[in-house]
């Protein structure tokens, strides 16, 4: 008889249910506690009640843990400098989306040489989520994969769901179940339309097939996530963070009768790929953010050394440091952006 099943499949890796990873690496009441109240934190700035701008800000992936702890301690002193005027979150992202192919990232390949050590993958991205979390630092990630979050979501303050997965139903209805507020980005052609609707789904009850903290597979019905938002990361056109472009995204997402929310990405098309223009978008935002209650917030790729390195080369090769997918501006030019929009959102907060 002539196999029918399994073809193309090499090999298979038994993953620890989500429920024994996270008994085997388990949160504290404290850091339950703060996701919790970092959350909610977060939520008070999508609906208005907190008029202080959201920055979710960091490496473009995490590939190195001795790096991103550096970093991470840097950004939580900093965070503290400007917690009266600014809500900061540190970019975990543990996930890669590839147009093509190439690394996916930390939790699909820990090890920078294609052995996809998934169930060490998970392991590492749920350490290191609590070194953040203790350092006092709220924590955001992109999900993809939507197995993912049943290992590290408890451990995750705001998540992503980017361009080329926002259109994905599977991504819509994982984002209608999770608990903490999400970002759906604008389209690979800075369409605003699909983002829209990604809102409109993920808020909505959705019966989708997924695992459950056993790991055992389950239709799984939700009652929909009502903190959700929309990202502007520019798109194949160009641009859309200036003012006209805001006040286009602002209305039709009252036109959908969803609340005007708009985070604004300083990097991908907004920036055309440079790093190094990303603090120019990132002060126009606060500028806007000035005058315009629905400007939330802002997303930024910040690393400790500037721009990126090719990937795959060996890994005693590589910069400490640099990122190794999108390029991004080093600390010191962090610190000076982050100052400077403190000094500048004053005015939102005189007595």
């Amino acid at each position: 008889m002539k196999k029918v099943t399994d073809i193309n499949i090499t090999s298979k890796t038994l993953l620890p249910s989500p429920l024994e990873l996270c008994a085997e690496i388990e949160k504290t009441e404290a850091a339950d506690k703060f996701v919790a109240e970092s959350r909610d934190a977060i939520n008070e700035i999508i609906f208005g009640k907190d008029r202080r701008l959201l920055v979710v800000i960091g490496p473009c992936s995490i590939h190195d843990l001795k790096a991103g702890r550096e970093y991470a301690e840097k950004l939580a002193k900093l965070a503290k400098q400007v917690e009266d005027r600014m809500f900061i979150v540190m970019r975990v992202y543990f996930e890669k989306p590839r147009t093509t192919v190439g690394w996916k990232g930390l939790i699909m390949d820990p090890k920078l040489d294609g052995t996809s050590d998934i169930p060490e993958g998970l392991r590492i991205a749920r350490r290191f989520l609590l070194d953040i979390i203790d350092l006092g630092l709220p924590t955001a990630t992109e999900l993809l994969d939507p197995i993912t979050p049943q290992y590290i979501a408890d451990l995750i303050c705001w998540s992503a769901i980017g361009a080329r997965t926002t259109e994905s139903q599977t991504h819509r209805q994982m984002a209608s179940g999770l608990s903490m507020p999400l970002g759906f980005k604008n389209g690979t052609d800075g369409g605003l339309t699909v983002a829209i609707n990604a809102i409109k789904a993920a808020s909505q009850e959705q019966t989708f097939l997924g695992i459950d903290n056993e790991g055992k597979a389950n239709a799984l019905t939700t009652k929909g996530n009502p903190n959700c938002h929309i990202v502007l990361r520019g798109g194949s056109k160009g641009p859309n963070y200036g003012a006209d472009d805001v006040a286009m995204a602002r209305e039709q997402l009252e036109a959908a009768g969803l609340t005007p929310a708009i985070m604004t990405d300083c990097s991908h098309a907004n920036s055309s790929k440079d790093p190094a223009k990303q603090p120019a978008v990132f002060s126009e935002i606060v500028r806007q953010s000035l005058i315009d209650p629905s400007v939330i917030g802002a997303m930024v790729e910040s690393n400790l050394n500037h721009g990126n390195q090719s990937f795959p080369q060996p890994v005693e090769d590589l910069e400490y440091g640099v990122s190794i997918t999108d390029g991004c501006i080093d600390w010191d030019t962090t610190e000076k952006m982050l100052l400077d929009g403190y000094e500048a959102l004053a005015p939102l907060f005189k007595a």
